[in-house]
């Protein structure tokens, strides 16, 4: 069954993209895929079908992201189009026996199925309802397209929902944070000028010094160029909160480090860059905007000749100052990279990524610190899994973080052009080698090389 959800909110418009919009259309046209937030989950005892329309008619026409679609320019990038009002289907399907597998299914195919961002919705929601009581609402399904919302957007959304009275549909509080067409007439002003700026000459010094290529070697790919694995690590989780009690930093600025030392060993070059996605929610009005305010910041880290804890501390500090330099317009920094390689007469490699999407969940406080034995206890429940491997473009190489049930799972995607699949297993278990050695030893050394059939190794 298909169920036409109306809304209306305020705001209308045609305007220019933002940042992190035209950053989004892009990487679509590059990889010919489009990128989604959300998933399932199960809804709570009681939730009825009803209660599902109402929160898909909150949303829409509370937040101008999810009422933005784009429009054509005869010459360059499209523009982003807010409309004020229109309607959008919610699909309601009858259980089947299995409302988890059926919820399962169905994002799959949401994911798969084609978008197009001139006339669709960035929203598409589903909800699994009893056969016996179709008003008995048992799943859900929500997937919005990241052109229109980032990680902290899609919490942000999640947040406002307690605006919504239920029973009544009524908005209980004002929007809150920029919305996508101010916030783009925004980026064109002399403050976010100057900030872009800045953020450019700050890439332009890194991007002279560091070396054009992450690792120097040329492999033969795989016939499925792009791989990758998953660690779920119970061990690494305990220890990084060992060692952020001892550091005072955020778990993931302690992975961040780990990445970066076992890059330098599997290439043989200590100094790195990385690609750290910064929220940019720190800047005025952007912490509770249901939009796409993330961008790439560089960070630039020194792992040779120190310990651990050192390498954390240089991380950190490498983090606040990409943070400080992550809000620019993309076509400009594209088109500084290719300046500068063209200059010093080399293609720059600056693929190498580094994504932390615990977020928040990354900073629940913990109780105590986890002993030695429950760390070390906890190293043979470790698991590697392979994930798929296909020939869509992607980045020389991509680590994603995620929280698991008791663990840290870190999701490596490499292109075996640079990166063979040994290296990546080696990389994913060094990393929580590294983790748990240092939550057990604060003297321990990051150690220049490792074996991995690699110049270094």
């Amino acid at each position: 069954m298909r169920i036409t959800v109306p809304f209306e909110g305020e705001g209308s418009g045609v305007g220019e993209l933002t940042w992190g919009q035209f950053a989004a259309w892009r990487s679509m046209q590059v990889v010919e895929a489009t990128e989604w937030a959300g998933g399932t989950m199960a809804l709570d005892a009681g939730t009825t079908v009803r209660d599902v329309v109402a929160t898909l008619g909150f949303i829409m026409s509370r937040h101008q992201s999810l009422r933005t679609r784009l429009l054509a320019a005869e010459d360059g990038p499209p523009k982003q189009v807010l409309a004020a009002s229109g309607a959008i289907t919610l699909e309601v399907y009858d259980d089947d026996g299995d409302p988890e597998r059926l919820a399962g299914t169905i994002r799959a195919r949401y994911e798969a199925a084609p978008w197009d961002p001139y006339t669709d919705w960035p929203v598409r929601m589903a909800v699994v309802a009893d056969a016996a009581d179709p008003d008995r609402a048992l799943w859900f399904v929500a997937l919005y397209c990241h052109m229109v919302i980032d990680g902290y957007g899609f919490e942000a959304l999640i947040a406002d929902l307690a605006n919504l009275e239920p029973g009544t549909g009524r908005h209980l509080a004002p929007v809150g944070g920029v919305q996508p067409l101010d916030l783009a007439a925004a980026q064109q002003g002399a403050s976010a000028l100057r900030q872009h700026n800045a953020s450019l000459r700050y890439w332009e010094r890194h991007l002279r010094a560091i070396e054009p290529r992450r690792f120097p070697a040329t492999l033969t790919p795989e016939p499925k160029r792009w791989c990758e694995a998953t660690l779920t690590s119970p061990a690494t989780h305990l220890a990084l909160a060992a060692v952020a009690e001892r550091t005072k930093v955020h778990s993931g600025t302690i992975l961040l480090a780990a990445y970066a030392v076992m890059l330098g060993r599997l290439s043989g070059q200590p100094v790195g860059a990385f690609r750290i996605v910064v929220s940019n929610r720190f800047r005025p009005g952007f912490a509770e905007s249901v939009s796409n305010l993330a961008q790439a910041g560089l960070a630039v880290i020194d792992t040779g000749g120190c310990t651990f804890d050192e390498a954390v501390a240089r991380t950190f500090k490498s983090q606040l100052t990409a943070g400080m330099y992550a809000y620019y317009h993309p076509r400009d920094l594209w088109a500084l990279v290719e300046r500068v390689g063209a200059e010093r007469g080399v293609e720059l490699d600056t693929g190498c990524y580094f994504n932390d999407r615990r977020r928040s969940a990354a900073q629940a406080p913990t109780l105590e610190v986890p002993t030695p034995a429950a760390i070390t206890g906890a190293l043979p429940h470790s698991a590697l899994r392979w994930g798929p491997s296909s020939n869509e473009w992607d980045a020389t190489c991509f680590l994603h973080v995620d929280a698991a049930d008791g663990a840290v799972e870190l999701t490596w995607r490499v292109d075996t052009a640079a990166v063979s699949p040994q290296m990546l297993e080696t990389c994913l278990r060094g990393i929580e080698s590294l983790v748990v050695t240092a939550a057990l030893d604060p003297a321990a050394a990051t150690r220049p090389t490792v074996d991995a059939g690699v110049p270094g190794g």
